[in-house]
């Protein structure tokens, strides 16, 4: 199939790139937030093309994915179609709702024009959906090429922009675990955490926008992932930090409950317990390998790069097809 994505999330579009079709991602000059274009920062196959709004007019086109509500008129325009109508719509939502939880309604709530897919169970629920068809295709990584080795007694963090969003990524909590070891923290918008959490650079370095396979390689070095977000979908860092082998301390919310095993390290919404079992993480390196061969098999076994293709497949197969 010809599939016109937007470059939106990096981590799951350089995912959904790398199955059997050809996928048409916009790009403009400016490369700005609807044309993006291509990863620059990840291993993108050849199948994933660029795309201008001129191009797209005179191009076949089997379905459109959409991820955010504006794409549906843009898509329309660039098209020269009704999204939905003229060419199948699949609307994929990556985020827990905001507002009024569990009442936020979706803005694709009540369409029958598109179908509504969830990127966990946890989503699915809480939004408001309304009459709209849903689906879930829960996420799948490419497995990094590096494993865990653990040899540094310090913590990896992975966070975009952990100084606006605070207390929904859990960036005021990490203070309290900066007093059991060093913390690494990487991601967007990274810099100056430290001075911002009053903790001197000894105890947390920002590490911002290092490329995936760098990070990945840094991270495996590191003796546990923290995963303390108390608002967020399933980030797919955490996945990629349990794929590579990392024991995971990790806050039982949201869809980290479904992820994240016991064994793995530890789930809790006590960060008492949370705090213990990082302590015990960087005492006993042999507790951390076991706990992070848990995290392994589990991510490995959920959120397979192929379990998750082959998903989408079925997916873009049955809407497509009921369109003829």
């Amino acid at each position: 199939m010809n599939i016109l994505v937007w470059h939106v999330h990096g981590s799951w579009t350089t995912s959904f790139v790398h199955g059997k079709h050809r996928y048409l991602v916009p790009v403009t000059p400016d490369r700005g937030p609807y044309g993006l274009g291509r990863a620059r920062t990840y291993p993108w196959p050849d199948s994933a093309v660029e795309v201008t709004p001129q191009q797209l007019r005179r191009a076949e086109v089997d379905v459109v994915l959409l991820q955010r509500p504006e794409e549906f008129d843009l898509a329309c325009e660039w098209l020269g179609r009704r999204v939905g109508r003229d060419v199948p719509a699949i609307y994929v939502e990556h985020n827990t709702p905001k507002g009024d939880v569990p009442n936020t309604r979706h803005p694709m709530a009540d369409r029958d024009d598109l179908l509504l897919t969830h990127v966990t169970g946890f989503n699915e629920l809480f939004w408001d959906n309304g009459g709209t068809r849903t689906a879930v295709v829960e996420h799948g990584v490419v497995a990094p090429a590096v494993e865990w080795t653990g040899e540094l007694e310090r913590f990896a963090v992975v966070i975009n922009e952990p100084v606006r969003r605070w207390r929904v990524t859990g960036t005021d909590l990490l203070p309290r675990f900066a007093e059991i070891a060093p913390l690494d923290v990487y991601g967007m918008g990274v810099a100056g955490l430290a001075d911002r959490l009053r903790l001197p650079p000894e105890r947390l370095t920002s590490h911002d926008d290092v490329p995936q396979h760098a990070m990945h390689a840094e991270l495996a070095r590191r003796r546990a992932y923290l995963h303390l977000c108390r608002w967020t979908s399933l980030g797919l860092s955490l996945i990629e930090a349990m794929t590579i082998g990392m024991p995971v301390v990790a806050l039982a919310a949201t869809e980290a409950v479904e992820a994240v095993p016991p064994s793995a390290g530890a789930l809790s919404t006590r960060v008492d317990v949370l705090l213990d079992a990082a302590r015990g993480l960087v005492e006993d390196p042999a507790a951390a390998r076991r706990a992070g061969a848990a995290a392994r098999a589990a991510a490995r076994d959920r959120y397979g790069l192929e379990r998750f293709l082959a998903d989408w497949d079925r997916l873009l197969e049955e809407e497509v097809c009921a369109s003829r």
